[in-house]
């Protein structure tokens, strides 16, 4: 019972440094702006090479819509896309879990 009240212990602290850790620099840095990775790419590409950035092609749904995504939109196929893979990690990782457990109760009942 110890070890659970223990390990709950950790857990919580663990939580709440995370916590922190993400919300502790939005304070730090009032009037930060956090941009992109494809802005910082395309601004390091232009102080390189000293000319204007040109992208290879445009994105699929803009050039079905005629115009960029609204921003709504663009999150949401975001949170679509990251909730699918999760969902892929997931369901390999229960497959590997329960077929360790049944090598096991296997291996016990020989």
């Amino acid at each position: 019972m110890e070890t659970k009240r223990k390990n709950t212990g950790i857990v919580i602290t663990l939580l709440a440094l995370v916590i922190l850790l993400a919300i502790v620099p939005l304070f730090l840095k009032k009037g930060a702006e956090f941009g992109g990775s494809d802005d910082a790419g395309s601004v390091m590409v232009e102080e390189v090479s000293g000319k204007a950035y040109t992208p290879w092609f445009t994105p699929v749904l803009e050039s079905m819509l005629g115009g960029e995504l609204p921003g709504e939109v663009e999150s949401l196929v975001f949170c679509l896309q990251t909730g699918i893979g999760v969902g892929v990690i997931a369901f390999f990782m229960g497959r590997f879990v329960e077929r360790k457990k049944q090598e096991s109760l296997h291996n016990d009942n020989n």
